[in-house]
């Protein structure tokens, strides 16, 4: 038989002694160290025999030798269920069972079948709203108040900064068809729309409306874990948008009850590191939340590299409330992308992205993080961005630029591009228009958008004939993941599902934290006496269902 050569720390001490219930030969080999171990809801106690270390099954344990035969008892592991990570406030006040939320990706890549499979298991999902029209994001309510009736889930609320109309009409729909729960992203400062949609409703007893910003900054996640600024709430009550008794107890609380704390993810990203991200973000938290006293102190999750059971549990052993996936999610079957993009994000490797200009933000100059293997895109649209700045108006560039635009990008003349942007800003914001036609460098900038946001569509659509302007937002969570599940039933896209990938890392979660236990307990097994690779669905129900 094959025994585990584990090494023990030398100054460990016996946490107590154990005798066994009957005679025989412990459970010591690599397979039964698995067994026990991958059991959460079981507790494991590591004995030291005179062959080694073995597992403690029935028996009793006492914190004295009973008798000279009792063995030494290395460690004890209690029972460790993924709804036991996180923050058990989160899962309370959200209606959940894990502390688990996949993010919204823009154009409804985040779709509604991702939201409604999250619920129904017991975690949190966002509509992926930015990007879309009123009329697309109103049917995807009514399909989710439908489907879910009280069962949680979010919208997206993205920051407009081009588009502040379109933003604010977006808030007042959620509002009008009773979304209780908005995931705000991609804020620089507090607008009136998300303020608008905070303070709505507002009673003695608490908020009507819940917020979980996402930020990767420091200034910003101030903002959101501060009240309203009273300026604010009062051109709203001015305006008649909130009462000034919402506006009074609105001040009373955070803009936000959570905050995700964005790492280096796919989309807008900062590219901050996780590790030096998150505690920043919970020590600014505990700071303002000794300053202002909240009844109900915010959360702070984290987003941005989850992707393997190690990045799951590393959070939670950072101290996250809750984490939030992105990337791996697009490639699975239930996202609003299109198989052929589900194709190219599983054969990513970490190092296949790239930042690129975003289409929401053009003229700023705020990049995106995107998938670089298998499209030009990051490169030809750097390149608008170079002519953009370069120079003030389409007819300013070289003839030889424009027709090279033209052909590759727009595969249309600018001016037929222009009479199709001013047509689609008719609908969604017809205020850009006028200063289109005074400013020639605002036009050039709209139609290079044009190009900038059908990218991602045309990624969603496996539009025939573009698949080298796909935009795929896409952060190098997608690569460590694809390398975790090699060989496995998750390695083919079309074996991906939101929900077991989701159950697969909090249970792998589980069986980190847990190995890491016995570590600090001073005792080391070889790798092959956990469990690792992800597990099949009949598995996973065992332990996350």
């Amino acid at each position: 038989m094959t025994h585990p050569v584990g090494t023990t720390s030398p100054s460990a001490s016996p946490f107590g002694y154990w005798t066994p219930a009957g005679h025989g030969p412990l459970p010591d080999s690599p397979a039964e160290f698995r067994a026990a171990i991958g059991e959460l809801r079981q507790p494991v106690a590591v004995v030291q025999t005179d062959r080694g270390y073995a597992v403690a099954q029935g028996g009793f344990l006492a914190f004295t030798p009973p008798h000279s035969w009792a063995f030494p008892v290395a460690a004890h592991l209690a029972p460790l269920s993924p709804n036991q990570l996180g923050d058990p406030a989160f899962l309370r006040d959200h209606g959940l069972r894990y502390p688990y939320m996949t993010g919204a990706m823009a154009n409804g890549i985040g779709s509604a079948e991702i939201a409604e499979a999250m619920s129904l298991a017991g975690m949190l999902g966002s509509f992926g709203a930015a990007g879309l029209s009123l009329d697309r994001i109103g049917q995807a309510v009514d399909r989710l108040k439908a489907n879910l009736g009280t069962s949680p889930f979010a919208v997206n609320l993205i920051h407009s900064p081009n588009e502040p109309a379109h933003e604010m009409a977006t808030a007042e729909l959620l509002l009008a068809k009773g979304v209780r729960l908005v995931e705000a992203s991609a804020y620089l400062d507090l607008t009136p729309a998300i303020v608008r949609y905070r303070a709505a409703g507002f009673k003695e007893s608490g908020p009507a409306n819940r917020v979980i910003a996402k930020i990767s900054r420091v200034e910003v996640a101030t903002k959101f874990l501060s009240p309203p600024p009273e300026k604010m709430l009062r051109e709203l009550v001015a305006a008649g948008h909130i009462t000034q008794q919402e506006a009074t107890f609105a001040a009373r609380y955070p803009v936000a009850d959570d905050i995700t704390a964005e790492a280096d993810s796919g989309g807008h990203t900062d590219n901050r590191p996780a590790i030096t991200l998150l505690p920043t973000i919970i020590a600014l938290r505990d700071r303002l939340q000794r300053q202002f006293q909240y009844a109900r102190p915010p959360r702070v999750g984290l987003a941005g590299g989850i992707a393997t059971p190690s990045s799951v549990a590393g959070a939670f052993a950072m101290g996250a409330a809750f984490v939030v996936t992105g990337s791996i999610n697009q490639a699975c079957v239930e996202s609003g992308s299109s198989d052929a993009v589900r194709k190219m994000l599983a054969e990513a490797g970490q190092a296949d992205v790239t930042m690129a200009p975003a289409a929401d933000m053009f003229e700023m100059g705020v990049k995106v993080q995107v998938l670089k293997r298998g499209t030009m895109f990051p490169m030809r649209a750097a390149k608008l961005f170079e002519l953009y700045r370069a120079y003030p108006s389409w007819e300013a560039i070289p003839e030889a630029e424009r027709v090279q635009v033209e052909k590759t990008l727009l595969r249309t003349p600018f001016n037929d591009i222009w009479e199709q942007t001013k047509a689609f800003f008719l609908r969604r914001d017809p205020t850009q228009l006028p200063k289109a036609e005074a400013d020639p460098k605002h036009r050039m900038a709209l139609v290079f958008r044009w190009y900038l946001g059908l990218s991602s569509r045309w990624a969603n659509a496996g539009e025939t004939g573009r698949q080298l302007d796909y935009q795929v937002w896409c952060g190098p969570a997608m690569g460590a993941f694809n390398e975790w599940v090699k060989g496995s039933s998750l390695e083919p896209h079309a074996n991906r599902k939101v929900v077991g990938v989701a159950r697969n890392l909090l249970y792998g979660a589980c069986v980190v934290l847990r190995r890491q236990s016995l570590r600090q307990c001073g005792v080391h097994l070889p790798d092959d006496c956990f469990p690792t690779g992800p597990l099949s669905t009949d598995e996973l129900m065992r332990w996350v269902s």
